[in-house]
């Protein structure tokens, strides 16, 4: 089943001579326990794709559906419901409030959602403790290093029963070392869902710049203008365009 679907999308911004096209008929489908990386220099519509895949910014043009629900036909709050339940982000710039503990931070959007706290910090910890995190918990995001707070930030992306992972340069601020440490754990994140979840995984789209860490993906999107200009579907092996990185 198809998690992410856009179809014929396109943004514009501004108007006539000031006008930008920032999408441009972007066709794309994610599958449940896929995970897609999308490149492309700056200013191709990349983080664009993803705050609209997030309903976080609406299209000019086209359709988007997530989990097969038309975004067109959502109400504000529906959408907001949306985000809160399916949809987990990781940020360049962890976006962990600093005054909540790891464990604070991860389990927060499930309280926001309606969960008891008590059910919302077992899944938290539990959570934490899957990335490795365990002995972290009860850590303030300042006493962490930065592989630390961005493995918090996957873990409150992948909370619950997230279905959509949306990453934006999520290794953008670490080392190399670091940077692909992250870009396994979201791989794991992905396929570990669907080995728990009876067939039903997280669908991931990854923005990144960085040809090796996309090798993590089943498949890259390379975007030029809004536009996208070509698709590889990776394989493991030796054989793969992608070879560095890429889990075996």
């Amino acid at each position: 089943m198809s998690m992410l679907e856009l179809r014929q999308v396109s943004k514009v911004h501004g108007q006539g001579a000031a006008q930008v096209r920032a999408l441009d008929q972007v066709t794309l489908s994610v599958d449940e326990g896929a995970m897609v990386a999308v490149m492309g220099p700056s200013g191709s519509g990349k983080s664009t794709l993803l705050t609209i895949a997030g309903t976080l910014e609406e299209p000019t043009g086209g359709q988007v559906l997530v989990g097969g629900s038309d975004l067109a036909g959502l109400s504000r709050k529906q959408k907001a419901r949306l985000r809160r339940r399916t949809i987990g982000y990781v940020f360049q710039d962890y976006n962990l409030l600093p005054g909540l503990t790891a464990a604070e931070n991860v389990s927060l959007p499930l309280e926001l959602d309606g969960w008891s706290a008590r059910k919302a910090r077992a899944s938290g910890l539990a959570a934490l403790e899957e990335l490795g995190l365990a002995d972290r918990a009860e850590r303030f995001p300042d006493q962490l290093s930065g592989g630390e707070r961005q493995r918090v930030a996957i873990a409150r992306a992948v909370v619950g029963e997230r279905q959509l992972l949306l990453a934006d340069e999520p290794s953008g601020a670490l080392d190399s070392g670091n940077a692909e440490g992250v870009m396994r754990l979201l791989h794991e994140a992905c396929k570990g869902k669907r080995e728990r979840g009876g067939g039903r995984g997280m669908a991931a789209v990854v923005v990144t710049h960085d040809a090796q860490l996309a090798s993590w993906a089943d498949r890259v999107v390379f975007l030029r203008d809004g536009r996208v200009t070509d698709q590889t579907a990776l394989e493991p092996g030796p054989e793969s365009l992608l070879t560095p990185g890429r889990p075996q």
